[in-house]
């Protein structure tokens, strides 16, 4: 998919497809357009993240906290 970018890394967590970043800290952060497809977020701390056009298919959110989270235009 064009314009998605790939990868940043947080707190020793790569965002990446298919990553581990199981309870990380990414209050706050911009994760515009990020190919995050199969990523286990599980109770990760995304309060006020921007995730405006991420892809998020099949991405483990369960127990996330998504409180303030744009989540406009998902893919």
């Amino acid at each position: 998919m064009a314009g998605l970018m790939v990868a940043v890394n947080v707190q020793a967590c790569e965002l990446q497809p298919g990553s581990h970043c199981k309870n990380a800290n990414l209050t706050g952060m911009d994760l515009r357009n990020m190919e995050l497809s199969a990523i286990d977020l599980s109770g990760a701390d995304l309060r006020g993240a921007d995730l405006r056009h991420a892809d998020l298919r099949g991405a483990n959110l369960e127990g996330a906290n998504l409180t303030g989270a744009n989540l406009t235009r998902l893919i």
